[in-house]
């Protein structure tokens, strides 16, 4: 880090009750491991070399984005850096392997061409510690501070009598300082939170100016128990951040409903002069559960605008009008 006067989203905070330590701002690592376009090393180096100078210390990847390549470009990165590891708190996942093959369909996901590897979905404690194993040998790092289970939507069983335990040796351990899970939606994050003794979540497109369903359960749940709150994809795949005709939402086009929904709230935004973006981006911390946002970035100008987006200050009196806005009040 520099030593100029850091901005305040680059505050380290705790992750709910645990160990582990996040900036308020996140950088999440899919889209520099060519989440639906191709980034190159230097892009990406540079994209990460802009979130470190600016203060975000906390950064969120996973085996499955890129097959490998965000952990490898992330590692690469950090392992550059005179920091210590008190300086900078990563996340990773497990619950999908990376075995040799290809994919039959000749396509990647979201990723583009496939590498010759394919993802197996696996939640069982053996699962675990090779994902982890393979994780540290990927990215050159003695350790992760967070693992989170990913995308268990199929595998409740799996994960909470096989993965979670697992976990949860590898925090007595020491071995981690919190563990959790991230999904795309709140119903089986909720029943990890009341169901076992996780330390956070993140919770991925289900908090947002558009959606706020997790205010309902999972939210309510986190605060009682002090589990920490990941928000992850607060631009809801991009509609949140340029509401133009062709806008994605949730992995897909975005509905013409949704859209009109958006460019309401643009407009209220419009009027005070905020961009839409830097609401969206903000949103999430105004809630008394919510430690962290992550938020993607594929260059290192999309790194600054975030930056620029998470200290824009928001009048109070918008808050309320993007409220109203979505509760049908005008």
């Amino acid at each position: 880090m520099t030593g100029a006067p850091q901005p305040w989203f680059a505050e380290r905070v705790p992750l709910g009750r645990s160990q582990a330590r996040v900036s308020r701002l996140g950088l999440g690592t899919a889209p520099l491991a060519g989440l639906y376009a191709p980034v190159d090393d230097a892009q990406a180096a540079e994209a990460l070399a802009t979130a470190w100078e600016a203060g975000i210390s906390y950064f969120d990847t996973a085996p499955h984005y890129g097959a490998g390549l965000a952990e490898r470009r992330l590692g690469s990165f950090l392992g550059q850096q005179s920091a210590s590891g008190d300086e900078f708190s990563i996340s990773t996942k497990v619950g999908r392997l990376l075995v040799p093959g290809r994919c039959e369909d000749g396509t990647d996901g979201f990723y583009g061409a496939p590498p010759d590897v394919v993802r197996v979905h696996d939640y069982t404690p053996e699962g675990v510690y090779r994902s982890l194993a393979e994780s540290l040998e990927r990215s050159g790092l003695d350790s992760f501070g967070i693992l989170l289970i990913h995308d268990p939507d199929d595998h409740w069983e799996e994960s909470v009598k096989g993965a979670y335990p697992a976990l949860a040796r590898l925090r007595d351990e020491g071995a981690v300082q919190a563990i959790g899970a991230g999904m795309n939606q709140t119903r089986m994050l909720t029943r990890f939170v009341t169901e076992t003794d996780i330390d956070c979540v993140l919770v991925a497109g289900r908090y947002s100016l558009l959606e706020r369903g997790a205010e309902d359960d999972l939210l309510p749940a986190c605060v009682e128990r002090q589990v920490g709150v990941i928000a992850g994809g607060v631009f809801n795949s991009g509609i949140l951040a340029a509401p133009a005709a062709g806008a994605n939402y949730n992995y897909g086009p975005a509905p013409e409903g949704v859209l009109h929904r958006v460019r309401a709230l643009d407009a209220r935004c419009s009027a005070y002069g905020v961009p839409l973006a830097a609401a969206a981006l903000q949103f999430p911390l105004r809630h008394p559960g919510v430690t962290s946002v992550v938020v993607g970035a594929r260059d290192a100008n999309q790194v600054t605008q975030n930056a620029a987006h998470a200290a824009t200050v928001i009048p109070e009196g918008l808050w309320d009008e993007l409220d109203a806005a979505l509760e049908g009040e005008w």
